[in-house]
């Protein structure tokens, strides 16, 4: 590419606010078209340790996000843990995040354009995207529109229902400093209660195909009145998801010649939790870097090395974690019960949901850690008929 050339991003959420701010501050001509720019997307808006590590003005924007410390886990029969994170999730609103991001891609020289793009086409070499007063011309396109991207399927296969999560949740007024997690019987997803800065997300997600929309949005509002919230001046909202299979992330296909795709345009979104902000973040920026080197082949390299493995892995053990078997119980059931009885084991847990433990050597870990988490266990066990049902001090709350 030549310094000349301009690169058109579609879609204004993190990734492509992200690779424009990284791609106009080294001198890019940067084209951005998003229809909605700062808007209010259905998701819980949790950016993990790992991610506030990686991206300082993130961490930096403290007063737009909600620090959370302490989450309460609740398994499918109904047994509650609460403990103490030692890395807090900054909950962000999604208008504030996309917002912020949108802000740094500008004063970084980035030519934000409020408006859709309708056609892509290549002509003559180039790019040529139609919007709906003018036409623009690019060397190089990245879509960050995501999983509803509207050109998916003029360069790829339809991401398959298979591959897909459904979300129904509120926008409730009023604040909170308890994220909740709820796991259901039956279903591949949970509730979710992420206070923000000004409201809370409460939701439910599940895989496409396993209940309809309507049946998720009863089970989350029985679940809601039951929990003490009420949605009074909520708004309702829908939304899909990339989770894809194992077998899907071994045939995937993210970048061709002269375009692109990052974040769950890419179907980059971790298929057990659902969590797709970081590896948005994370896939803006090695694709950006792959094109300032001249070399966007690299990108896909990148990809291969460091977020490839690990989302597989995530797609291959998912159906387990959800519903597999272990000491006799659900995996579900039992990961509940180790982090009420053990220190330990909390302290795995509040690593997973700070995102500096990864998948792939988890096993290793918990081999390493079991003798202890079953010896702190049955301390626990042993000591709780001598002590008030609180426990020891600084025990989690455990229902």
């Amino acid at each position: 590419m030549r310094d000349t050339d301009s690169i058109a991003i579609i879609g204004g959420g993190p990734a492509g606010a992200l690779a424009g701010s990284i791609l106009a501050q080294c001198g890019k001509n940067v084209l951005l078209f998003d229809e909605k720019l700062a808007w209010e997307k259905p998701c819980g808006g949790g950016i993990t340790y790992k991610a506030l590590q990686q991206y300082p003005f993130l961490a930096d924007a403290g007063a737009q996000s909600n620090p959370i410390e302490n989450c309460e886990l609740i398994s499918p029969s109904g047994q509650k843990v609460r403990f103490h994170m030692q890395h807090p999730v900054a909950i962000f609103s999604r208008r504030e995040l996309n917002g912020l991001m949108l802000e740094r891609a500008r004063q970084a020289g980035a030519k934000v354009h409020h408006e859709r793009v309708n056609r892509v086409s290549r002509v003559n070499g180039e790019w040529q995207l139609v919007a709906a007063e003018r036409e623009y011309r690019a060397s190089y396109v990245l879509f960050a529109a995501g999983a509803r991207n509207p050109f998916r399927s003029q360069f790829l296969s339809p991401i398959s229902a298979s591959d897909l999560m459904v979300t129904a949740g509120y926008f409730i007024p009023g604040r909170g400093s308890l994220m909740q997690i709820q796991f259901l019987k039956g279903i591949t997803g949970y509730i979710w209660v992420f206070p923000r800065a000004d409201h809370v997300s409460a939701g439910i997600a599940g895989k496409m195909g396993e209940l309809p929309t309507i049946e998720l949005r009863r089970i989350l509002e029985k679940w809601l009145e039951e929990n003490g919230y009420r949605l009074q001046g909520a708004r309702f909202y829908s939304h899909i998801l990339p989770s894809l299979r194992a077998q899907s992330f071994v045939t995937l296909e993210v970048s061709g010649d002269g375009w692109a795709m990052i974040g769950d345009s890419a179907g980059l979104v971790d298929p057990i939790t659902g969590e797709g902000l970081y590896y948005a973040l994370r896939s803006a920026e090695l694709c950006a870097e792959a094109l300032l080197a001249g070399r966007p082949q690299e990108y896909c390299a990148s990809l291969e090395e460091e977020v490839l493995p690990e989302l597989r892995l995530a797609a291959r053990i998912s159906r387990r974690f959800y519903a597999g078997q272990i000491f006799g119980d659900s995996v579900l059931e039992k990961m509940i019960s180790l982090t009420a009885s053990s220190a330990t084991f909390r302290e795995l847990m509040s690593d997973l949901f700070a995102g500096i433990q990864g998948y792939r050597d988890l096993r290793s870990r918990l081999y390493g850690i079991l003798p202890t988490v079953m010896a702190e266990g049955l301390a626990g066990t042993l000591r709780r008929p001598w002590f008030d049902k609180g426990g020891l001090a600084g025990d989690p709350v455990v229902e």
